[in-house]
């Protein structure tokens, strides 16, 4: 189990190697392209250009301008965007990295839940009354798109019904810090925190169901009915742990790739500046290091989520474990 950890994190290690190389190359060696220009701006000075120049190697050849490039990012960490003003970059990736991180974390509790107790029930009630209605809700939310539900939110909270009690306490457009106000937090992002959920809830409710049918005809489910085994506790027991190694993979490709920026329509809606927000704001001004930075901070996030769960995995499902 070790061995085969260490060597998941090693191809981790080479896959995010490829893509640091791969973004490198489209940002900043592109022929016929001047990455100095690229990174200062519009109606850059000659002295910043020079600058630029000499302090990102672009001078020089190109592994040591890639060399130079990731030790700015991930070493020194002195990555500047010069579209806004020499601010270092990866702070303010790591500024936006809590927003993020507690708008994803709670809409991930909510979609778990649901969609647990969503999918479970309706593959018990399999062609009832009550499994149609959970499949038709399903559908439902997966339909709505994130940004046209956030904005019918956001006119229902913040203007028509703002003033009624039950839309009262929902405070305007924007992100709480925890540390400063732990109700003001959760307030904040309660609305944003469903808005997300929705979509997650009707397809992870709609994978599970049919995971957990699917399963119902396996030879294992059918000796545990032999012996005399409740179908509850067959359900849960036994159908539900394997059919959470489909779920959880599905998981956790959904939440890296949503705690890497992929929250951007939610965050940008509900003014939360996150970083899918600010990769917004670097793509709206062609900020070549804040995009770069932004891209890697979402590769990382994915590729680290997906060799975890390869090892989770392998603790759920002994089968795809290496032979010793």
């Amino acid at each position: 189990m070790l061995r085969a950890f260490l060597s998941r994190m090693a191809q981790t290690l080479f896959v995010l190697f490829g893509i640091s190389a791969m973004v490198f190359g489209v940002f900043f060696a592109t022929p016929g392209m001047d990455p100095t220009a690229r990174i200062a701006g519009r109606g850059a000075s000659p002295q910043v250009m020079e600058t630029i120049r000499k302090e990102y190697g672009f001078d020089r050849s190109l592994p040591v301008q890639y060399g130079i490039m990731m030790k700015k990012l991930f070493i020194t960490r002195d990555l500047a965007s010069y579209a806004n003003r020499g601010e270092h970059v990866v702070p303010e990736i790591l500024h936006a990295a809590p927003v993020t991180a507690s708008l994803v974390c709670g809409a991930a509790v909510i979609w778990i839940a649901t969609s647990l107790l969503a999918g479970t029930l309706a593959a018990a009630m399999k062609g009832r009354m009550i499994d149609r209605m959970i499949m038709a809700l399903g559908m439902v939310g997966i339909s709505i798109p994130v940004f046209w539900l956030g904005e019918v939110m956001n006119m229902l909270t913040q203007s028509r019904y703002h003033d009624r009690w039950w839309f009262a306490w929902v405070p305007p457009p924007g992100y709480i810090p925890l540390t400063q106000n732990p109700l003001g937090w959760f307030l904040s992002l309660v609305i944003p925190w469903c808005v997300l959920a929705l979509a997650f809830t009707g397809i992870y409710s709609r994978v599970l169901r049919a995971d957990l049918i699917a399963l119902s005809h396996e030879d294992f489910i059918r000796t545990a009915r032999a012996k005399g085994l409740s179908p509850s506790r067959i359900m849960l027991r036994h159908s539900l742990r394997m059919a959470l190694i489909g779920y959880t993979a599905l998981f956790g490709m959904d939440f890296a790739q949503l705690a890497g920026g992929g929250a951007l329509m939610t965050e940008v809606v509900f003014g939360l500046p996150g970083v899918g927000h600010l990769t917004y704001q670097a793509l709206s001004n062609m900020d070549l290091p804040l995009i770069m930075a932004t891209v890697m901070y979402s590769a990382t996030f994915v590729v680290v989520a997906n060799a975890l769960v390869d090892v989770l995995h392998m603790a759920l499902d002994p089968r795809i474990r290496p032979s010793r």
